[in-house]
């Protein structure tokens, strides 16, 4: 592969663009631009188009978005222009300049109701039924329209660099012998060192096409919570409560989908490598925290 490749990355300051610099260093890439709000508004098409012009990437690996889920039914606006306008005009960029696109998506373009042992194919028919989910399935639509484009959804994300289930559990088991959590939400974390290894490997191709990338493996947020403790050695009782006893006690204005697993099909067909299970992903996590003293 050309070492030489202008790779843009968006979302730098985030878990996952963080990461996704790392990997595009550690394999030789010397020309990569990590941008965040603050170097380029993605809402404005004009900044947009002529930021993309200028710099005239080889790759475009969009990264940032509104994730604020619960803030986003309030600020629809704000959500919409980030997660739709901002990716309509990156990929109107990214076909100006003949770059490849990737977009992140995500689980919330499902509703959730799906029968709890069955999983998503990408083929499925998305039914956000939150704002953040809705603005990310348009978002999908938006980056389809240019033929060099990646789309990837993923979920349950956490990475060294930001806030994540993971360490508001680590936080959490600090001041507290017990916790409730939700044990009727079922999915597949994503550890973003993992995924940008994935994301890398597909721009070094061409296999255009709509991906669901997770570590393997399914569990529900109470398993998740009880599988970071024990990795950490922490000891807290974890409770297990459901979503509809759970919102009587911290009210919250989006809905989540009670079934997120998603079919990885594409993936194989395609020649790209499964990421490791969540449970491995998890462990190298906390292992990577504590040599840095995070915990």
């Amino acid at each position: 592969m050309n070492k030489d490749l202008k790779i843009l990355v968006t979302g730098v300051k985030g878990q996952l663009g963080y990461d996704c610099i790392r990997e595009l260093k550690e394999r030789g890439y010397a020309n990569v631009l990590g941008i965040d709000r603050e170097e380029l508004d993605i809402t404005d098409r004009e900044a947009v188009l002529k930021f993309i012009a200028d710099y005239h990437p080889d790759v475009i690996m969009h990264n940032a978005a509104y994730t604020a889920v619960d803030k986003a039914e309030e600020n629809k606006d704000a959500c919409h222009a980030v997660n739709v306008l901002g990716v309509r005009y990156l990929t109107e960029a990214a076909s100006l300049c003949d770059a490849k696109l990737i977009y992140i998506s995500t689980d919330y373009v499902f509703d959730g109701l799906l029968s709890h042992d069955k999983e998503y194919e990408v083929t499925d028919r998305p039914n956000p039924v939150s704002e953040y989910g809705k603005t990310k399935w348009e978002g999908e639509e938006e980056a389809r329209k240019w033929e060099k484009t990646f789309i990837v959804r993923i979920s349950w994300v956490f990475g060294i660099n930001g806030h994540n289930f993971v360490r508001t559990m680590l936080k959490l088991g600090k001041t507290h012998s017990e916790l409730n959590v939700v044990n009727d939400q079922i999915g597949s974390p994503t550890y973003t060192y993992d995924l940008s290894k994935l994301l890398c490997d597909m721009m070094e191709t061409e296999k255009y096409g709509t991906y669901q990338a997770t570590n393997e493996g399914y569990c529900s947020w109470n398993d998740f919570a009880k599988a970071i403790f024990k990795e950490a050695n922490m000891n807290v009782t974890v409770h297990e409560i459901s979503t509809e006893d759970y919102l009587k006690l911290s009210p919250q204005q989006a809905k989540r989908p009670f079934n997120s697993r998603m079919c990885k099909k594409t993936l194989d067909e395609a020649g790209f490598q499964r990421l490791p299970t969540w449970q491995d992903a998890l462990h190298r996590y906390i292992e990577t925290l504590r040599k840095e003293n995070l915990i």
